[in-house]
């Protein structure tokens, strides 16, 4: 959530920061109340002073023992008064704070301008493409010829867009779940967590996903909650209503949660295989930073999403999203996008986002620099470390040989009790 103060100032900035990502925001509405409740609260502080001096009064009379009961009288009813319009402005605040929740945060003055994906810029490139000798075949049909991947079954037991991993695909999954939280936590210090899988509306209200996105989500029936969409909500959440210590940011953490997504508005769009399913697994990195630092500790999550497609030997790229392209709270925002040869291009992996004070401040984060400092708000960041399923597809496409055996890439294979192809039974 943007900051009221700042919204109110720069009107014409945050109308134009939001064109440029594609969206068009009217802000006539939230200065009309901001404009009344500036006046309610006028009233009130006015009345406020007036009861502090009659009780001033009050004070003098009776020091000089002198009758105050009707300025006693008038001072209550003054006070009856306050509290009145003081109930009458909590409508304005939630007025104006419904308003700000459905406006995306404002990107960095360093994201290109762009309106969709086309509008991304490669910032570099690792890896060049495998030349086969044979014609590759798609993670799903390398899959399905193997009996390690089922997606008829999970079409039985749940629908479209779920799958049954078998054997060593599933053992693969989890091999990589190790292998990411291992490099993050062991290598790169960020301290490993099970969150709950499951959100209340507060914790989606503070990483952006509620109100504007609740089609995206699932909805638990009788239940005020959700399945978690990206463990980017329980871990943003730890800290919701606390004040943490600055002198211990940057906080890190990785979490290995599964993800569950409606995929609303993605009708026909990469429908077959692993890519966009409704359920899948993913290991997250989240980080709690000081203001001054958080560009620096994207970087430093980017960095650390990159080192697992380098062990793995994929070959990938980063690109810088444009504004119309990222996420609603992100101001900056990196792809990685790993090589597909089924697609004969690339495909994103990771999404490592700054999203500065815009969650912090819908989910009341704040720190102090010191004991007796003004709490601030913290910025926070979240990234993929990595969409698991995806990795497997890109393993399974970029490590297949000639009949539809693949190779376990070595990095993984200590993972996986020194399994080294994936072969027919």
């Amino acid at each position: 959530m943007l900051d009221p103060k700042f919204v109110l100032e720069n009107v014409d900035l945050v109308v134009q920061k939001c064109a440029l990502r594609g969206i068009k925001v009217d802000l006539e509405e939230f200065l009309h109340l901001s404009e009344a409740k500036k006046a309610a609260l006028h009233k009130v502080e006015e009345l406020r002073a007036r009861r502090n001096k009659a009780s001033e009064d009050v004070a003098k009379l009776k020091r000089a023992g002198q009758d105050a009961s009707a300025l006693i009288a008038e001072t209550k009813l003054v006070g009856d008064r306050i509290k009145i319009l003081e109930e009458e402005l909590k409508p304005y605040d939630e007025q104006i704070r419904l308003t700000l929740l459905n406006i995306p945060n404002m990107p960095e003055d360093s994201v290109p301008v762009g309106f969709d994906s086309s509008g991304n810029v490669e910032a570099r490139r690792v890896g060049e493409p495998r030349d086969f000798d044979f014609e590759p075949q798609a993670h799903w049909d390398l899959g399905t010829r193997l009996g390690i991947l089922d997606f008829d079954r999970a079409a039985k037991i749940t629908g479209s867009r779920f799958t049954v991993y078998m054997a060593e695909a599933a053992r693969m999954e989890r091999a990589l779940i190790n292998f990411m939280l291992d490099i993050h936590t062991r290598e790169r210090g960020f301290t490993e967590v099970i969150p709950p899988f499951i959100a209340n509306e507060a914790s989606l209200t503070g990483t952006g996903n509620l109100p504007k996105f609740a089609q995206d989500l699932f909805k638990l029936e009788g239940y005020p909650w959700y399945l978690v969409p990206t463990a980017e909500v329980p871990l943003t959440n730890i800290y919701r209503d606390e004040i943490l210590d600055g002198t211990h940011l940057p906080r890190r953490f990785a979490a290995y949660t599964p993800c569950f997504r409606s995929e609303a508005g993605s009708y026909g769009k990469d429908i077959r295989g692993l890519i966009r399913q409704h359920q899948f697994n993913k290991v997250e990195m989240m980080i709690f930073s000081l203001p001054e630092n958080s560009t620096n500790e994207l970087e430093y999550m980017t960095a650390g999403a990159e080192e697992i497609l380098k062990r793995l030997g994929l070959t990938y790229r980063v690109v810088t999203l444009c504004t119309g392209d990222m996420g609603f709270a992100s101001r900056k925002t990196y792809d990685l996008e790993v090589w597909m040869p089924s697609r004969h291009g690339f495909m994103e992996i990771s999404s490592c986002s700054n999203c500065g004070d815009f969650q912090a401040r819908r989910s009341n984060i704040r720190f102090r620099r010191d004991p007796k400092a003004k709490p601030e708000f913290v910025h926070t960041l979240n990234g993929s470390g990595l969409a698991v399923g995806r990795t497997v597809a890109a393993i399974f496409e970029n490590y297949q040989q000639e009949g539809g055996a693949i190779d376990v890439p070595q990095a993984l294979r200590p993972y996986m009790n020194g399994l080294n192809r994936i072969s027919r039974s």
